[in-house]
């Protein structure tokens, strides 16, 4: 390659970059705004109940009493989870619990919100564990776990009755403790991990049966989504389209030429009325390399692939039927007796011989290649928190400065340039010029690595399993 055409790739490199930071500190600004309005909509909804019985929220469902981290109920506010952190991490949040959003009517668009809520522990070890994922945890200092995020930012949409969590047997009781209002026949506990498909296949087939028509959203329990309202407006455009009989994907706009995500090529419009922005999916593309990923982003069509999906339940169904029949086959012979005494018998005779299977790879890709995809491209900010690098970008803090997740006045610095720190073990830390350190401290481990290194955090896991060091995992 010419000298020409390496300064040409330089420059370009340097401009996505650039635009990389500006998108980075939007999107932390638009974390603020979107706290500050939820504090004040909190405000005006207690306002609203006084002086008006019509703006009452929704009805809880267990009211008067919740679930502690142990499954025990316990009295107080059925709005405000109380809970304990885990022995590991008892000194991690400085931030007062907060409580869920109060809704003043009751959601209208017909949608049912399935949350899968998985994950080995692995990307942000040891402060989420095998025992306690990282949407359990606080990762934000906000006073709300990543799940609890997720429960508030869906509930305008759906409703607490129609929304719906599959999340392994383990998590139940912290899901159920952290989210009071959650219906106990809308959570679906998995005997083991089976990825996606069917996590989000089992929801499907039972909703089926419940609401032969019913339109169904998943997503995920562990992402940050930033900018509400672009939020909300992606999720009605992709119902509408969803309802017309798509298969339908949030395509989130890149803010920078990632290696860590998949894309997503737009192809034409829909010309859809009530979804002017959705367009047909031409095809799904798996992680490409950095040079992949800037090319991909010099063209404008392309979207990161966030995992967010919306299609009615049936023909979810119908196109798994097609791809992957035996996986089809078994979750319907579950629905069938997930509500009846056989449930769990059935469940568990069946569920190990189930595939283990993405559902990009079940039914996303291949649907797409019969032109019966749809994507919305989306204008809010996301994270997947897929590293503690990518945590580290969330948090705020002063220019040159370590990023806090927990009590600042644990952590002393000096001539520290960037970097990540968090004191969830409860001692002291101090750190002496070195750039960009990620510590982790924890209660019996304490983790030192460097923001490159941060996705290699998984190597350490298995080391640590190799070791039989249970109680880490």
């Amino acid at each position: 390659m010419s000298s020409t055409g390496l300064n040409d790739q330089s420059a370009l490199l340097q401009v996505l970059a650039g635009i990389s930071g500006m998108q980075k500190e939007l999107a932390r600004m638009h974390q603020r705004l979107d706290a500050m309005e939820e504090r004040n909509s909190r405000i005006d909804s207690h306002s609203m109940m006084i002086s008006s019985p019509v703006s009452r929220p929704l009805p809880i469902s267990r009211h008067g009493s919740h679930r502690n981290l142990e499954g025990q109920y316990v009295g107080g506010s059925p709005d405000r989870a109380t809970f304990a952190l885990p022995p590991h991490i008892a000194s991690l949040s400085s931030a007062n619990p907060q409580p869920a959003p109060l809704l003043a009517k009751k959601p209208d668009l017909g949608l049912w919100c399935v949350v899968p809520a998985g994950g080995a522990g692995t990307r942000l070890w040891p402060l989420s564990r095998e025992s306690y994922p990282k949407f359990l945890l606080d990762l934000t200092g906000s006073g709300r776990t990543l799940i609890q995020s997720t429960w508030d930012r869906l509930l305008p949409l759906a409703g607490s009755s129609q929304l719906m969590v599959v999340t392994g047997g383990a998590h139940v009781d912290p899901v159920m403790g952290q989210l009071p209002d959650l219906e106990e026949a809308n959570v679906f506990a998995e005997p083991s991990p089976k990825e996606s498909m069917a996590a989000i296949g089992l929801a499907a087939a039972v909703l089926k049966r419940r609401d032969p028509d019913a339109v169904l959203g998943s997503f995920a329990a562990d992402h940050i989504i930033s900018g509400r309202d672009a939020f909300e407006s992606a999720v009605t455009e992709a119902v509408a389209v969803a309802k017309a009989g798509y298969l339908v994907t949030i395509g989130i706009a890149p803010s920078h030429p990632s290696t860590g995500f998949g894309y997503i090529k737009l192809g034409e419009s829909l010309h859809q009325p009530d979804a002017p922005n959705a367009r047909k999916v031409t095809e799904f593309k798996e992680k490409p390399d950095a040079r992949t990923a800037s090319a991909y982003l010099s063209t404008g069509n392309y979207r990161w692939n966030g995992g967010m999906f919306v299609v009615k339940a049936a023909v979810l169904m119908d196109l798994l039927k097609g791809t992957v029949p035996a996986l089809h086959d078994g979750l319907e012979k579950i629905a069938d007796a997930w509500d009846t005494p056989a449930r769990q018998s059935v469940l568990h005779e069946i569920w190990p011989t189930l595939d283990k299977i993405a559902i990009d790879h079940a039914v996303a890709e291949p649907a797409a290649r019969s032109g019966k995809v749809a994507v919305v491209p989306a204008t809010f900010g996301w994270d997947d928190v897929g590293d503690f690098s990518s945590l580290a970008d969330l948090l705020p803090a002063e220019k040159g400065e370590a990023r806090i997740l927990g009590d600042p006045n644990m952590v002393i610095t000096e001539g520290q340039a960037g970097g990540l720190v968090i004191p969830a073990g409860g001692r002291p830390i101090a750190c002496l010029g070195v750039d960009d350190v990620v510590v982790v401290d924890t209660q019996h481990v304490l983790l030192v690595t460097t923001r490159a290194r941060a996705q290699d955090v998984k190597k350490m896991v298995a080391r640590v399993k190799a070791r039989k060091w249970t109680h880490l995992t």
